[in-house]
């Protein structure tokens, strides 16, 4: 027995996000398996999922295309898309129909940024001049993500090169033998962020106007995807490997579940029971 879809109302706006993540894998000669997996969500609220292993039966292009006509995709809808900036990713987008170039989502870049701040709370102030020094890099990072923020990432190479002319003073630092040196882990951090800014320039917005818009800024609502349909139940376990096939089923399993088109009494998100011989676990 299937359950049946009506068809949903034609959407005015849709946005679409794609990620990817990794599980292990049990075919020969490969460790991990490639796993995309991505939302596709209406003004209004709707929402579906979508997700498929890379080189395995399932063509995630076609699926994209029918999640989109699932939440009502006409000829007149408009499409924003998000991906972390993965070449690969972006030409999935362009021949599932996703022609509009994609915005390099504000999470990844949040997430690098973090680790500059991270590495920069750890500088020694073993003295005044350090002390100063510290003070300005902290700064200067803060005046870093708020210039990729509001749309502004073509200056942010001014707050990198004031970072590297104080940042000299920590030369002879010593790390924990744990973290390492901090002004070392900072520097790596400052260089991985540059390059992928630079890497992404064509990508990037003015993030601020579209967070005070309304709008959505990046794909952390399809990192939490990845997490409950994939990471959770499929990598969790450092022993769990996976086929190919095997993986790829399961995760089209899991995605109907959640947009509830698997089948009769499947469908929906179960809650819990008082009843120890009726309780169900949600189903996604």
């Amino acid at each position: 027995m299937h359950a049946v879809v009506k068809p949903a109302a034609a959407a005015a706006a849709i946005t679409v996000s794609i990620d990817s993540t990794f599980i292990r894998s049990c075919e020969e000669g490969e460790r991990h398996l490639e796993v995309r997996v991505g939302n596709v969500e209406t003004a209004g609220g709707s929402r579906q999922v979508f997700g498929a292993v890379a080189k395995a039966c399932t063509d995630i292009t076609a699926l994209i295309r029918r999640t989109l006509q699932a939440v009502g995709q006409t000829d007149a809808t408009e499409l924003t898309a998000f991906t972390d900036g993965c070449p690969g990713l972006r030409s999935v987008l362009v021949d599932a129909g996703v022609t509009k170039p994609p915005i390099l989502d504000w999470f990844h870049i949040a997430m690098r940024l973090q680790h500059a701040t991270q590495a920069a709370s750890g500088l020694s102030t073993d003295g005044p001049g350090r002390v100063q020094a510290k003070t300005v890099i902290v700064e200067e990072i803060e005046r870093l993500r708020w210039r990729i923020w509001n749309g502004k990432a073509k200056n942010a190479r001014r707050s990198i090169d004031r970072i590297g002319k104080v940042i000299r003073v920590f030369k002879g630092e010593r790390g924990h033998r744990t973290t390492g040196v901090p002004s070392r882990k900072l520097w790596r951090a400052l260089h991985e962020v540059d390059g992928y800014l630079s890497s992404q320039s064509s990508w990037l917005v003015n993030y601020a106007k579209r967070y005070g818009a309304g709008l959505r800024v990046g794909t952390s609502v399809t990192e939490g995807t990845a997490n409950f349909l994939v990471n959770r139940r499929m990598n969790k376990s450092q022993q769990m490997r996976w086929s190919r096939r095997g993986a790829d089923l399961l995760l089209q399993v899991r995605c109907a579940v959640y947009n509830g088109t698997l089948g009769s009494g499947f469908g929906h998100l179960f809650e819990p029971t008082s009843n120890l011989d009726l309780r169900l676990p949600k189903a996604a």
